[in-house]
């Protein structure tokens, strides 16, 4: 997380509003935290027709009574990996600092849309959250985070005196590891079309595209290509028993890496599967192939049975995490 250091220090009581905003290559959401957790005057502005960050933020600003703050932070689908932000999905690009000073903040932070998404983990509510399998998490133990959507996020948290800290990594572009001899015979396929498999290649919404792909050119299919969402319809719907396949191939990966990674940091304190895609096929997830593949770790089998699984369902969690981020960054300066 990149970060602009003030010396101006405000009780906390006089630190709200605070601007929050998730920014993507095609709309940019902003919101005003209020309150403590308490976000407000959500709005959603296209990016294309704004030619620079701050004036995206000054024309919500101005959308919502011209009210002053002081404080804010940015969620970005973009690394940030110091002051310049060069967007890779959007034109804009801009230094941190200059934007800080232009929009007449004492704080503006930036970081990765996803690390926004694991922070907000911490303050999602019972009712946002559906539980596949497992038992209670171990208060405060580590948990993992994994969020199949356009791309694949990959995060975890630790939980330190200063409170929940997101862990900023990559593991979206880590290998695949197929698990059977349909895994392997897909995974070939990806490997003769792009080389490197990440886990990313399949677990996203161009991931479930290509696993259909690999099974229809192997059953020498015609129409080898399909949408996402067609795959999803036809799926669901009973249509086609390729698409039922290849959703449950896509679920049973996802089981896979989410153990890898449950394993990896030792997550009893849960892990939590955000993203756009399992939300959209949510009563189908709940006795889809994953939970089984996600215990399938041999002599681990019964670590991971007791680890609780959790699809987020709140609606604008990278505005959530990037207030929380904001929060901590005030405690702490």
């Amino acid at each position: 997380m990149s970060s602009t250091q003030t010396d101006i220090q405000q009780p906390v009581s006089k630190s709200y509003p605070r601007l929050v905003a998730d920014i993507g290559g095609t709309n940019a959401r902003f919101a005003l935290e209020t309150a403590p957790q308490q976000i407000e005057h959500a709005k959603v502005l296209p990016c294309k027709d704004y030619d620079t960050i701050v004036d995206a933020a000054r024309s919500y600003l101005e959308q919502t009574g011209g009210v002053e703050v002081r404080h804010a932070a940015f969620a970005m689908a973009n690394p940030i990996l110091g002051d310049w932000v060069q967007m890779t999905n959007h034109h804009w690009a801009f230094s941190i600092e200059t934007t800080r000073q232009a929009l007449g903040l004492d704080t503006l932070i930036l970081l990765n849309d996803f690390t926004a998404q694991a922070l907000a983990v911490t303050q999602t509510s019972s009712k946002d959250l559906m539980q596949i399998g497992g038992q209670k998490p171990v208060e405060f133990g580590p948990k993992a985070v994994i969020g199949p959507g356009t791309g694949l996020g990959v995060s975890g948290l630790v939980h330190s005196p200063a409170g929940w800290v997101a862990l900023a990594g990559e593991g979206g572009h880590s290998s695949f590891p197929p698990f059977d001899d349909m895994e392997v015979l897909i995974w070939q396929y990806a490997k003769n079309k792009y080389g490197h498999v990440s886990a990313e290649r399949f677990l996203s919404g161009a991931g479930l595209s290509l696993i259909y792909e690999a099974l229809a050119k192997r059953d020498k299919l015609k129409n080898y290509r399909l949408k996402p969402s067609e795959i999803t319809e036809k799926a669901l719907s009973g249509t086609s028993p390729l698409c039922r396949q290849t959703l449950d191939i896509f679920c049973a990966m996802l089981g896979t890496v989410a153990s890898n990674l449950a394993l990896t940091l030792g997550a009893r304190g849960g892990v939590y599967l955000c993203g756009g895609i399992i939300p959209r096929v949510l009563e189908y997830f709940k006795t889809s192939p994953f939970r089984s593949r996600f215990e399938n770790k041999g002599r681990f089998e019964a670590y991971l049975a007791a680890i609780p699984v959790y699809v987020v369902l709140s609606e604008f969690p990278g505005i959530t995490g990037a207030a929380a981020a904001l929060d901590n960054h005030l405690k702490n300066v």
